[in-house]
């Protein structure tokens, strides 16, 4: 295809969209090392490290194994088929080869690098305050060409999760015009991205252990203002993660904008009527997580819904994020900043709960029978995917904890010294702040009844 023959209008939204979700990976840096203790800041610089580490990684095999044509049993595609983009960039003529949609094919291939970025950067919530760099990065990479590349061929790349006629759908409900009758819905990344991410932070919450003093003597968040900026830098970055995904400058383009606003708006709300209801004070943590936690929520749903089916799911996925977070309390894993509550949990509602309101298949919108099948099916692909991203993640992480070892030499401290020998703020005041907080706290101990608010946690 000659470039004139390219839409300029889909290839600069696409190229915009990409930009929008690169930015997502230094906001939520921004997020995490709000949440985190003065201390562990910079450490959050994981986020960083996923950003140096996955576009290396995404050329040399991971486009490939997202999707090449040649797929080991619908699982996973050829490494090799692609390596390096060989043959993903220009024709025999120079040209610049065209993608599925229409524009330049590595405009598409920039879109997914940054998807693969920010599902890896998500994991790192779950470790703050206690694991070595070098472990983190050897996980990034061992993860992202094991868990998020397979997943993303599987769903995107005309797997096993796809709609495609020899996937897990087109087997339980039959094959229509060469498709699964009852094709799964993952718009931009319940999945791939929110699911995989929540289920690799769980699985590693519990392997790498809790942080010293949880659950009642840990950091509370040390920065609201960067905590709330950095969600701000998230939603910004969303359109481009939902709206980019439509894959044209278009009105399911529109579509998605709008339901991605509405879904975090209803989220927020939800979680902070939580919040007033159980603390008696909705907080500006709670916003911001609620914010995250609807955007968690509609990613799988951003093109299926109406506005309307959209504040509901998102508000419900609020509520449900909100409730999830305590869960770590309870069941004593230490998810440092509620990567499982808000990732896992409103991931999988917002996968499976877009049953209930899709427009052309819904159980509330007049598709009973059609809309159950569907429910069926986002149920199963959401298990599917979980487990497989928990089932290696495990490996993985217990192979790194019996060679290289997950835990900082001195995390009493801050992970900011003892792994990058550098502070955020000057480091006698920071000593000093800490030790009057931990004095202070182990003489008032934060209220259970408020864990989330009082102690430590927060969203991505």
């Amino acid at each position: 295809m000659t470039p004139e023959a390219f839409s300029s209008g889909d290839a600069a939204w696409m190229l915009i969209s990409a930009s929008l979700v690169l930015l997502m990976t230094p906001g939520l840096a921004l997020f995490y090392g709000g949440m985190a203790g003065n201390r562990h800041v910079l450490n959050m610089m994981m986020s960083f490290g996923a950003l140096a580490l996955v576009p290396v990684l995404y050329v040399l095999w991971g486009w490939s194994m997202s999707y090449a044509e040649s797929s080991l049993a619908g699982i996973v595609g050829n490494p090799f088929e692609a390596w390096g983009l060989r043959g993903q960039i220009t024709g025999p003529s120079a040209e610049y080869l065209a993608g599925s949609a229409g524009y330049p094919n590595i405009i598409d291939i920039g879109f997914q690098t940054t998807f693969a970025i920010i599902s890896t950067a998500i994991i790192s919530g779950a470790l703050a305050g206690r694991v070595k760099f070098s472990a983190w990065l050897t996980f990034a990479g061992v993860w992202i060409t094991f868990a998020y590349f397979p997943l993303a061929h599987m769903v995107w790349g005309g797997g096993v999760l796809s709609h495609a006629p020899r996937s897990l759908a087109a087997w339980l409900f039959g094959v229509s015009n060469g498709e699964a009758l009852i094709a799964p819905i993952d718009f931009a990344g319940g999945t791939v991205v929110h699911i995989s991410a929540g289920a690799a932070a769980l699985v590693l919450a519990i392997v790498v252990g809790p942080r010293a003093g949880f659950p009642k003597h840990i950091d509370r968040p040390h920065n609201l203002p960067m905590v709330m900026l950095g969600a701000a830098l998230l939603w910004f970055g969303w359109f481009g993660f939902n709206g980019g995904s439509a894959f044209a400058a278009d009105g399911l383009a529109g579509l998605a904008w709008l339901n991605t606003t509405v879904a975090a708006a209803a989220a927020m709300l939800g979680w902070m009527l939580v919040e007033r209801i159980r603390d008696h004070a909705a907080t500006s943590l709670g916003a911001a997580s609620g914010a995250i936690a609807g955007l968690v929520a509609i990613t799988p749903a951003a093109g299926a819904l109406s506005p309307l089916g959209s504040i509901a799911l998102g508000f419900l996925g609020g509520i449900i994020a909100c409730l999830c977070i305590s869960l770590k309390y309870r069941w004593g894993f230490d998810d440092s900043l509620d990567v499982v509550g808000v990732h896992l949990c409103a991931g999988l509602w917002g996968t499976i709960g877009l049953a209930f309101f899709a427009t052309d298949n819904g159980i509330l919108t007049g598709h009973l029978s059609e809309g159950f099948k569907l429910l069926v099916v986002q149920a199963v692909i959401a298990l599917v995917a979980m487990l497989f991203s928990a089932a290696v993640t495990l490996v993985v992480a217990l192979l790194i904890r019996a060679t290289l070892g997950w835990r900082a030499d001195d995390e009493d401290q801050g992970i900011d010294l003892s792994e990058h020998r550098e502070s955020a703020y000057d480091f006698r005041e920071s000593v000093a702040s800490h030790r009057r907080h931990t004095h202070d706290a182990r003489i008032n101990p934060a209220p259970t009844v408020q864990p989330r608010v009082d102690t430590a946690g927060a969203k991505e």
